[in-house]
């Protein structure tokens, strides 16, 4: 059977004209969505830009109230709640997306995470546990598992801190083998609290073992063995800690010196403490040397001054002079060098007249310089 031509005279026009309608029906839908978002939403864009955040939140509420259905406008008003420090009304958000029951996987997932981000910033840590917890296996795991770690920080749940910790590092999050000791550390320090000395030390060694050059297990060790009066040992640990962390070794330079006159070892103890200083000229290291051999202090700091100026060590060096001077003098150069022997944290800047393994400010760990802020 021959194929009739005349079908294309009808066909050709049916189809164009199916494809012109189908092009104006896109485009009255992309004419018509602009439309049917609510004004209030962009005001309230236009409001958060501009740091209004009050005037924001009130217009985000009247967007959600038109379109309840949008999850967006949830999560913008959460957000915007939790920063504000409105955790309650946060919360409210994101239990209220949570019991939608037409919300996709991944929308409840992070109406989860952002649920948990609430109870952690109420410091309702319990519940954020919990919530965090419930996002294992989904795409905010690992987020989650940070936010576990610094939560069992906060608590001072120092194995369960470790667990996370070590879960992050096989999941290739990063190294976390610092950490890890200073968490075993703060094991010990219970342990040793609760008079179980044997279980401190084997969890000091098990820190070093996990991060040799880590410096507060050794120190912790030789400042353990100096107190129960075993002085050999507290020079074997220091020494210890000279050879793993030099750095470091400036936070027991006077525990050092009061072991070596202990265990009588001054001679072999001036000499680490001296040839110490020349690599790392730390004021700490050169008074526990004048402490061990007291002859040539002032000649030592003498010449110390000529290469590291410092207040600290020209109060010391007055203190040694033969004419005494005068008290006034003497406490106007201690109150000024008095700050100058903080310890500042170089994470936040937090300053603070003792060394700390953690930065009371920012929380970060051995972000202080052993020396103090005269030295750096």
């Amino acid at each position: 059977m021959a194929f009739d031509l005349r079908w294309l005279l009808l066909v050709i026009p049916i189809a164009f004209a199916l494809g012109w309608w189908a092009s104006r029906l896109d485009l009255r839908q992309a004419k018509r969505d602009p439309r049917d978002a609510p004004q209030s939403y962009f005001k309230g864009l236009n409001l958060l830009l501009n740091e209004q955040h009050d005037k924001a939140i009130d217009a985000f509420i009247e967007a959600v109230q038109h379109d309840p259905d949008t999850a967006e406008l949830h999560f913008a008003l959460g957000n915007l709640f939790r920063r504000r420090g409105e955790t309650e009304r946060a919360v409210r958000v994101h239990e209220h997306l949570l019991a939608r029951g037409d919300l996709p996987a991944s929308e409840r997932d992070r109406a989860q995470h952002a649920l948990a981000q609430d109870f952690f910033k109420a410091g309702l840590f319990d519940r954020a546990e919990a919530a965090y917890r419930a996002l294992a296996g989904t795409a905010h795991a690992l987020d989650a598992e940070m936010a576990l770690l610094s939560l069992y920080e906060r608590s001072r749940d120092w194995a369960r801190a470790g667990e996370v910790a070590a879960s992050l590092e096989a999941r290739g999050a990063g190294s976390f083998a610092m950490r890890r000791a200073q968490y075993l550390c703060e094991q010990a320090l219970s342990a040793h609290a609760q008079g179980q000395a044997n279980e401190a030390q084997a969890l000091l060694i098990q820190a070093q073992s996990l991060a040799p050059s880590h410096a507060r297990a050794r120190v912790l060790q030789g400042q353990w063995a100096l107190q129960s009066g075993d002085a050999v040992a507290a020079l074997q640990a220091f020494d210890g800690l000279r050879a793993a962390n030099p750095q470091a070794f400036v936070l027991v330079a006077g525990a050092y010196a009061e072991a070596a006159l202990k265990a009588d070892r001054v001679a072999p103890a001036a000499e680490a403490l001296a040839q110490h200083h020349e690599q790392e000229p730390a004021l700490a290291l050169l008074l526990a040397l004048n402490r061990l051999s007291p002859e040539r202090a002032a000649e030592r700091l003498a010449t110390h001054l000529q290469g590291q100026p410092s207040l600290n060590a020209a109060r010391h060096l007055l203190a040694l002079q033969d004419e005494p001077v005068a008290p006034g003098v003497m406490r106007a150069i201690d109150a000024a060098a008095k700050p100058l022997l903080r310890h500042r944290c170089a994470a936040c800047g937090f300053e603070a007249a003792h060394y700390f393994w953690q930065c009371p400010g920012c929380l970060s760990w051995d972000s202080f310089p052993p020396r103090p802020v005269e030295e750096l």
